[in-house]
């Protein structure tokens, strides 16, 4: 077992309400339950969850740690007794329940990957929440598949530029929606068919223009819902992760959903057990993880703050000025 030390430095949130509420601190240092390896983080990402968390809007499951982050890079340090695929010594990078802001994070054995071939941990750092997120939502629960259409809303954040990667390189048509020219051309760079600037156009018109798409994947909900409907084929699929328009919209006509075979879903990815997260880490690394080591596909890394600069990365996240992951160093 490596030499490591009873206490460590983490970035606990002192308070609910704006970024300035995230403060570094000492905390004890977190020892492997069942199941469980110790990384020595390197790099953590930051997530929209991490925003709504220090929000006071997204409690951390049962038994999780309070610290904000759930994806880490960095190193295996120690091991739970019955964990046997991964041994002290080996780099990885993980979802995690939360505690990825912290210079150590455990995390269950069957949410950890191996770092992609030639891809080092900063890079590395950028795959877990991203990926599974968009594997399980649009792969899992929107069943796209080669040949059909996929419309992401916020096509420049870590998910949007995901999907477009994933999507395309798998086959599908890919539309986007966001906020700038610039945001457009960044998009349309990394594969879409076309971006559109939601700012200037209407995107369900221009969706019934080119006959609508197969699926949907909405993080905005609010007054997109009817928008998202009227965008899909028949049969076609919505996929709901998230609403920054609010969870609520005011008219919602169901006459479509039923007539053309609508499925309207969604999921979130922190409540799921360990063997449904540890099934899509399966899965990414045998259908994903050759993609990202032979170049079709990489993650777009924004921003990368220094530990205690959490506040400072919040702030870039709210902003949504950013395009691509947001990181923090923290060996």
């Amino acid at each position: 077992m490596a030499d490591i030390p009873v206490t460590m430095t983490a970035v606990e949130i002192t308070e609910f309400g704006p970024p300035d509420g995230l403060r570094p601190c000492r905390r004890d240092t977190p020892v492997p339950e069942a199941g469980e390896v110790l990384i020595e983080v390197a790099y953590a990402g930051v997530n929209r969850p991490d925003v709504i968390q220090r929000q006071g809007f997204y409690p951390p499951p049962p038994g999780a740690s309070d610290l904000p982050g759930l994806e880490v890079a960095g190193t295996v340090v120690a091991v739970a007794g019955d964990v046997t695929d991964w041994r002290v010594g080996d780099r990885c990078c993980a979802l995690v329940n939360g505690g990825g802001y912290a210079e150590y994070c455990t995390a269950p054995a069957g949410q950890c990957l191996p770092i992609p071939d030639g891809y080092d941990l900063r890079r590395a750092a950028a795959l877990p929440e991203t990926f599974f997120t968009v594997w399980s939502n649009v792969f899992e629960r929107g069943q796209l598949k080669a040949g059909e259409s996929l419309l992401v809303h916020g096509g420049s954040s870590g998910i949007g530029s995901t999907a477009i990667q994933l999507a395309a390189a798998r086959g599908a048509t890919v539309y986007v929606t966001a906020g700038s020219a610039e945001k457009c051309r960044f998009c349309e760079d990394l594969g879409a068919h076309r971006a559109i600037n939601y700012r200037d156009e209407d995107f369900a018109a221009v969706m019934k223009e080119v006959g609508g798409v197969d699926v949907v994947l909405d993080m905005v909900g609010g007054d997109y819902a009817q928008k998202n409907i009227n965008s899909l084929r028949p049969d076609g699929r919505l996929v709901i992760i998230g609403f920054l328009g609010g969870p609520k919209t005011a008219d919602f006509n169901f006459t479509k959903i039923m007539t053309q075979r609508l499925t309207v879903t969604g999921s979130t990815l922190r409540p799921r057990s360990a063997a449904d997260k540890a099934a899509i880490a399966t899965t990414l690394a045998d259908q994903v993880w050759p993609l990202l080591a032979d170049g079709a596909i990489a993650p777009v890394i924004a921003q990368v703050f220094d530990l205690d600069q959490a506040a400072e990365a919040h702030r870039l996240m709210e902003s949504s000025t950013h395009m691509g992951k947001i990181l923090l160093k923290v060996a």
